[in-house]
């Protein structure tokens, strides 16, 4: 599934190729990708001979302004845009096209049809579904760290699941808890509000900078994800613990094992990050 930094360079990529374009007409393919109160009839009329004026996300989650309406969109796990001459034949899993008045189209290909997208007035799209709940961007300026450990001291949760649940914080998916978690030397199945004040501090600063660094690499290509300019991000390489079972720990050498934590594939160092018999 793409996460926040593969979503911010997917947004970058729609940024370079799209905007300022008009929309001409809109197919739709597979009416359930339309989600909300506007269904895919209305949403093909609503958006004819509308400009792109901006694109901006929130989370997971890419927003497309235009002057009268905003697109909320989610990728979920397979979803991904594409910008082809409109006389391109279509590919297979293209459910929605965004006909251009330039002469080309904006597709919308899901190989699992579990993408979404919701239109709704322009100056609502941070109150639809899903957004709304949104805690945080991971950001220094918007991810306080006083509050995050306020908050962990409420939750008894284990700390990955309560990460992964986006109202703690926003855009952090499976690969990048791993990944947090293990430059904060905390294991994935420590009770959140067993975590110390130095803890706290330590995974703070490693989700703004595993976050951070992920969307300077364009993302991470785990299977089939590509930006918008049909390239493969490049953070993979740089990954420590995701994808390396059975791999040296790169601190300390000690074999990387894999778990299940709230039935998602977990990455850690049992010697890095150890679960005392206390929590």
């Amino acid at each position: 599934m793409p996460e926040l930094p593969e979503v911010e360079t997917v947004r970058k990529g729609l940024e370079q190729l799209v905007l300022g374009a008009t929309i001409q007409s809109v197919d739709v393919y597979w009416d359930r990708i339309v989600a909300g109160s506007i269904d895919s009839e209305e949403f093909k009329q609503l958006l004819v001979g509308e400009t792109i004026i901006e694109f901006d996300r929130r989370g997971k989650y890419i927003i497309f302004r235009f002057e009268h309406w905003a697109l909320v969109s989610h990728l979920r796990m397979e979803g991904k845009y594409e910008v082809e001459n409109s006389t391109a034949p279509l590919k297979k899993h293209t459910h929605i096209v965004f006909h251009l008045t330039d002469g080309r189209d904006l597709r919308y290909l899901d190989v699992r049809k579990f993408g979404r997208m919701t239109l709704v007035p322009l100056g609502k799209e941070f109150s639809t579904t899903g957004i709304r709940l949104l805690g945080p961007e991971p950001t220094k300026e918007a991810f306080d760290g006083k509050t995050f450990y306020t908050t962990l001291q409420t939750k008894k949760r284990s700390i990955k699941p309560l990460l992964l649940d986006q109202t703690i914080v926003a855009g952090l998916g499976n690969i990048y808890v791993d990944e947090a978690l293990f430059v904060a030397k905390i294991h994935p199945m420590r009770a959140a509000n067993s975590l110390s004040k130095n803890e706290v501090s330590r995974l703070h600063e490693s989700i703004i900078k595993v976050l951070g660094d992920a969307v300077k690499a364009g993302g991470t290509t785990i299977r089939t994800y590509k930006n918008a300019l049909g390239d493969a991000g490049t953070f993979q390489v740089k990954l420590a613990v995701y994808g390396k079972k059975g791999s040296p720990c790169i601190r300390c050498g000690t074999p990387i094992e894999k778990i299940k934590v709230a039935q998602r594939g977990t990455h850690f160092c049992p010697n890095c990050q150890q679960l005392d018999s206390d929590y």
